[in-house]
């Protein structure tokens, strides 16, 4: 197998020196403009990189672990850097190397290692579900919050933290693997992803009843995986590989020509890691060509179908946040406005900045709650200057974190994805 920049350090030396130092990502990285660190930015951490490859700091140096770790991977500065550095394939790099001398601390390596295992990760997530009541408070429909012994473990679970209730069936047991319908446009794979399957069903439920309106066929494959981004974000590229072949092996099982998404990191991981991760290996092809073949659902419906507008009218004033990975990774930003616009009494208001990061990154915001409330707080203060009835966003991870920041900083709306308000119209239209 080929060595890539996740498996040997000294392949990021080319990707390091095309940094000219100039500090365009500075107005854009959502941890600098919190802390004020150089260290907190793209080019103080391609330093450090330059500084470890030139072997000047051991890599398994506790604070340069901190250091590289203290980022959100939400490639802002990528956007904005002149040299075109791929800064998420540095950190990602580096974060690899890290692994690879220290090895994966004991609780994330026990986690990774149930996602490798479909089933027993599908088990633990029930039994959790099961138990939920004696970690978390019901606050409200679907709404829990942390009971008090839980606040020993950190800032973030306070008395304002909150997640969406633990679906007891997930997704993916409620719904049949194949819905037919009639002549479809195409036949699709809906790759769900974890928060989807677990925490919110019914945005896997409106996205089916939108595609079935729009007479598609859809394939919802019950052995699917996690996507990897979450391992592999953190360093564990082994197990990243384990489940972009096994997501790959559920896939060529199908008859399927596409895959469609809701969740702008998974959709990444297939579109644009898969490809690297595997190349050299028996999956390279194969990955390369459902890489081509995977979209969000607002590039589905409006550039690969032919899409018919809701006619239900639904009275409400819309703003649309941006998830990064979705923007920044996927390069979608107008379809889900466009979408938006089509249905029957939306009005669309923007945003001063609606592709700022919500400050989830996965899980950045509990591994640094300190910053990441900060930055969710600036995204919630946006939200609300708006006076909007309603957030729609095209992420799950991206909703939890809006919804809590919203119950916080006393927001005043709902937060919901955008298939939610496209399923609600056409419910409207055949009510």
């Amino acid at each position: 197998m080929a060595k890539t920049v996740f498996d040997d350090i000294s392949t990021l030396k080319k990707e390091l020196l095309r940094c000219m130092k100039c500090g365009n990502c500075m107005s854009v990285c959502p941890v600098y403009n919190v802390e004020k660190k150089e260290s907190s930015v793209a080019r103080g951490k391609i330093a450090l990189g330059e500084a470890i490859i030139d072997d000047k700091i051991n890599i398994d140096d506790e604070t340069l672990v901190k250091l590289i770790f203290n980022c959100l991977v939400c490639k802002s500065c990528m956007l904005a850097c002149p040299s075109g550095v791929r800064f998420d394939r540095i950190i990602l790099g580096l974060r690899a190397a890290i692994a690879r001398k220290k090895g994966i601390p004991f609780v994330k390596k026990a986690l990774f290692g149930l996602l490798k295992n479909p089933e027993l990760f599908d088990r633990g997530m029930k039994a959790f579900a099961a138990m939920q009541g004696f970690f978390l408070t019901k606050e409200g429909e679907k709404i829990r919050a942390p009971r008090g012994f839980l606040k020993q473990f950190g800032k973030r679970f306070d008395s304002d933290f909150v997640l969406p209730e633990l679906s007891k069936e997930s997704f993916r047991d409620k719904v049949s693997e194949v819905i037919n319908v009639e002549n479809p446009q195409a036949t699709v794979i809906f790759f769900t992803g974890c928060s989807v399957n677990y925490f919110y069903p019914e945005v896997g439920e409106d996205l089916i009843y939108v595609l079935k309106r729009n007479n598609v066929t859809v394939i919802t494959p019950k052995n699917q995986n996690c996507c990897g981004m979450p391992v592999m974000v953190h360093g564990d590229i082994e197990t990243a590989r384990q489940l972009a072949k096994k997501n790959l092996d559920v896939f060529e099982k199908t008859a399927a020509q596409y895959i469609v998404t809701v969740c702008g990191s998974c959709g990444s991981a297939i579109k644009h890691e898969y490809p690297i991760i595997l190349e050299a290996t028996e999956y390279e092809e194969m990955a390369k060509k459902w890489a081509e073949r995977v979209y969000d659902i607002s590039i589905f419906l409006l550039k690969v179908i032919k899409f018919e507008p809701p006619k239900g009218k639904v009275e409400l004033k819309v703003t649309y946040h941006d998830p990064c990975h979705l923007k920044k990774s996927m390069k979608v930003f107008n379809e889900p406005r466009q979408l938006l616009k089509m249905i029957p009494g939306v009005s669309l208001v923007e945003m001063k900045k609606p592709d700022a990061c919500c400050g989830s990154g996965g899980s950045y915001h509990l591994t640094h709650a300190e910053t990441a409330l900060k930055i969710a707080q600036a995204k919630t203060e946006d939200i609300k200057q708006t006076q909007a009835d309603v957030v729609c966003t095209g992420c799950p991870a991206c909703m939890m974190e809006l919804f809590e920041g919203i119950r916080r900083w006393n927001g005043n709306c709902k937060v919901l994805h955008t298939v939610n308000l496209l399923a609600k119209a056409y419910k409207k239209e055949e009510a």
